[in-house]
């Protein structure tokens, strides 16, 4: 009687005894098609050392829209043809997962850990909080803990290989379009069958994590420099997360950390693997990219965007230039490049002008087309307002191999960019957790973004498989894009290692004045200054610089560059309404000028409020250096004007003193090159 109490003992405890090993373990998956998701799947189980097998690639799917609706029995056919082998096997142990929406977080070691704490199973399925796709069986289930997972989630099980098999197998046929969960739900629910196979729900999430109506439990704590993924409602450390439904999002933005993408201490580590080394290709064997403009609204600073593209480090003759311009004030200039672009070997320019009629979403899709008939390597589009300050921009894109990638880009000195962190459910605009940190590179790598615009680079391999879109009754271009490309299944990343440029602010650029680019200091101060200040301007405030002193306490020093005294003079001779140096002058207060000259004031053609920007901005920190004492901050002008000299009107002023505590004159002409000076006895 004894040695059979033994025996029975022996049996019972036979699954905490046994040894599991790490080769015992096979993680199995059923894929049709080599989505980033797939990919992203694959290298979290090779990072990790996973043994696995994914069936079904090549194959059609016939399980149905899963993404709307009930399906996948072709997922439980595919497994049955291919677990067929194993089913005798009663050691093996198989994890089944899907894969489109899966990342492994932890080690194998780790993971039969948790199953072996499973005593008495043999099969653990993931668990939600949602009883899905039959609502009405939710009464069914045994009740759970508050912090516990009550309903069954097919996307995830694991077990010996025998126990599945004889499980997948256990109704004679399944329709591909039957619902994989409610087929395995029905079995969890059989108390036979449940008793049959010691099938149990991960309740505490230990193994499977499934985020839809679990997000907000969901933190990314540190270990060893590695985010690791941690259930704070159930305390547990899950190694299988899952994306179900409208969570995807969700995994999205854990996938910029977890799975050993991105360290703290040493940044992004999945930007280093399967890069693509241009420098080890002959030049005349680069790929060969189609790059896309678009000008779709009135843009300050087009020249300077134009210079930038042509400035990119690239063979001329691997690149090909695709134009749409729906701005008729752009029309001279945009022409102006275009033979540029031809005199210099690109490869073709073609040119949509405003007058083409063709929508911007229309050009956009046909930029898609002409890359795919041409087979182009890459699409690389780029918006009017989105300036690449860094010639290599296009060259680091490529490198990192990906789908769709875009360079961050901002608008100086604001939080607006060029990508999306989230997005509502409505479709809008959400900040993501880690938006601030991005944008001001807290954080540099790789991100996988719901939404990306302005400036973007698309890899033409995926373009033979797969057609964004871009038109949409009523959505812009860019919202139907992102939307299309998420849909797919497919990822846009951003990636912020380098400062590869900026974005302009086109809001308030008026193409009704003389020159717009002048009054766009406090819109684009960057890209104002870089145009108008003189590039030696910064060098005169450093400690040790000398200025010149033609006389006591007058000093020199360069400040503007000649666009900027050009542009200017031509404002003002435009708006042609010279004072005409006389002593009446209905413009001041009291109606009198003692020492009158030809002028225009600033307030007379809007340029006031510009030019005290530009005392305190430029022309403060210079007063300050040469006369100490002196502090008014902003500074204070009361009259600000531009002065002609002509012998007919004026040609001299005498000497005289006015109220200010310093004075400054800016020369808008070149001596000798403009006037002559002659001295007159």
């Amino acid at each position: 009687m004894l040695a059979q109490w033994i025996v029975l003992l022996m049996i019972l405890c036979f699954k905490s005894i046994q040894t599991i090993s790490k080769d015992d373990l096979l993680v199995v998956s059923v894929a049709t098609n080599e989505t980033d998701g797939y990919q992203r799947f694959v290298r979290s189980l090779n990072i990790y050392g996973y043994k696995y097998e994914i069936y079904g690639l090549g194959q059609v799917w016939k399980g149905g829209d899963m993404k709307n609706g009930a399906g996948g029995g072709h997922k439980i056919n595919i497994l049955r043809e291919n677990l067929v082998r194993y089913k005798n096997d009663k050691t093996k142990i198989i994890l089944f997962s899907d894969s489109y929406d899966v990342i492994f977080t932890q080690p194998p070691e780790f993971l039969l850990d948790k199953f072996r704490s499973f005593d008495s199973a043999r099969i653990i399925f993931g668990a939600e909080d949602y009883c899905w796709p039959d609502k009405n069986l939710q009464y069914d289930y045994p009740l759970v803990e508050s912090n516990e997972k009550r309903f069954l989630n097919s996307g995830g099980f694991i077990g010996y290989a025998s126990d599945i098999y004889e499980m997948i197998t256990s109704k004679e046929t399944i329709d591909d379009k039957e619902d994989d969960q409610l087929f395995y739900t029905k079995i969890f629910l059989d108390e036979y069958t449940r008793t049959k196979w010691s099938i149990v729900l991960d309740k505490r999430a230990d193994i499977f994590m499934n985020l839809n109506g679990a997000t907000d439990e969901v933190e990314l704590p540190l270990i060893n420099d590695e985010v690791y993924v941690h259930n704070s409602w159930t305390d547990s450390v899950p190694i299988v997360i899952h994306g179900n439904g409208p969570a995807k999002k969700s995994l999205n933005y854990l996938s910029n950390y977890v799975a050993r993408v991105w360290s703290p201490t040493r940044g992004c580590l999945q930007c280093k693997e399967n890069v693509i080394d241009l420098t080890k290709i002959d030049n005349e064997q680069w790929p060969m990219v189609y790059i896309a403009i678009f000008i779709e609204y009135p843009t300050p600073f087009l020249r300077e965007y134009y210079e930038k593209i042509f400035n990119l480090t690239y063979p001329k003759n691997r690149l090909g230039i695709f134009i749409h311009n729906q701005v008729e004030y752009h029309k001279n200039l945009t022409e102006k490049y275009m033979t540029q672009f031809k005199e210099n070997g690109y490869k073709f320019v073609k040119y949509f002008n405003y007058d083409d009629d063709i929508t911007e979403g229309e050009a956009r899709q046909q930029a898609i087309t002409e890359c795919q008939e041409d087979q182009c390597d890459y699409l690389f589009v780029i918006d009017s307002i989105a300036h690449l300050d860094n010639p290599e921009t296009l060259v680091k894109l490529i490198s990192l191999n990906r789908t769709i990638v875009s360079p961050m880009l901002i608008r100086t000195g604001k939080t607006w960019s060029n990508f999306w962190g989230d997005y509502t459910d409505e479709g809008f605009y959400k900040r993501s957790p880690d938006y601030v940190d991005i944008i001001n590179y807290n954080k540099t790598g790789l991100f996988n973004v719901p939404y990306i615009t302005h400036c973007y680079l698309i890899n033409g391999t995926f373009l033979k498989r797969f057609i964004p879109e871009y038109i949409h009754a009523n959505a812009d271009s860019d919202v139907k894009f992102c939307q299309s490309i998420r849909d797919a299944g497919y990822f846009m990343y951003l990636h912020n290692e380098y400062d590869y440029g900026h974005l302009i602010d086109p809001d308030s650029f008026n193409t009704s004045l003389i020159i717009p680019e002048l009054y766009e200091i406090f819109n684009n101060l960057k890209d104002w200054k870089a145009r108008y200040i003189h590039p030696d301007y910064y060098k005169t405030l450093e400690p040790n610089a000398t200025l010149q002193q033609p006389c006591p306490d007058v000093f020199w020093f360069p400040m503007v560059t000649h666009e900027f005294t050009y542009d200017l003079v031509k404002v003002m001779e435009v708006f042609n309404r010279w004072s005409g140096s006389g002593h009446n002058d209905a413009r001041l207060a009291g109606g009198y000028e003692n020492v009158p000259t030809d002028d225009v004031h600033m307030t007379q053609v809007d340029f006031n409020e510009h030019w005290l920007y530009i005392l305190k901005e430029f022309i403060q920190p210079m007063q300050q250096k040469v006369y100490t004492g002196y502090y008014n901050d902003p500074p204070k002008a009361a009259l600000n004007f531009v002065v002609r000299y002509m012998p007919e009107y004026q040609y001299k002023l005498r000497p005289h003193h006015d109220a200010s505590t310093y004075t400054i004159n800016l020369a808008l002409n070149d001596v000798e090159k403009d006037y002559e000076v002659r001295n007159k006895d």
